[in-house]
């Protein structure tokens, strides 16, 4: 561990990173380009910020492709799962006794 020397080392708690203040200064300054375009644009809504930065070319590709993983599940739900009903009409349930022996 070392000597205490009373001495704060490192990073103060709840200070931000670098790269956190330089992107949230990317984004800042995107969202008031917009804003200045189209009056309104993002009152509450993040996936329209979202949309606007990834569709933008100006904006890195690294920040694009973020934006873009953030709102892909807005824009394209996953799929989800479904149960199969294996009743006495199905065709996979004549399969399964045919090739099963039963």
């Amino acid at each position: 561990m070392g000597v205490r020397t009373g001495k704060p080392r490192g990073r103060p708690k709840g200070a931000r990173n670098i790269r956190t203040r330089e992107r949230e200064a990317a984004a800042e300054r995107a969202a008031a380009a917009i804003e200045a375009v189209i009056p309104g644009a993002f009152d509450g809504d993040a996936h329209a910020f979202l949309m606007a930065v990834y569709k933008d070319p100006a904006v890195d590709l690294d920040k694009r492709l973020d934006a873009a993983k953030a709102s892909i599940r807005f824009e394209k739900p996953a799929l989800s799962t479904v149960d199969a009903n294996l009743g006495a009409d199905t065709g996979l349930n004549v399969f399964i006794k045919r090739y099963s022996g039963s």
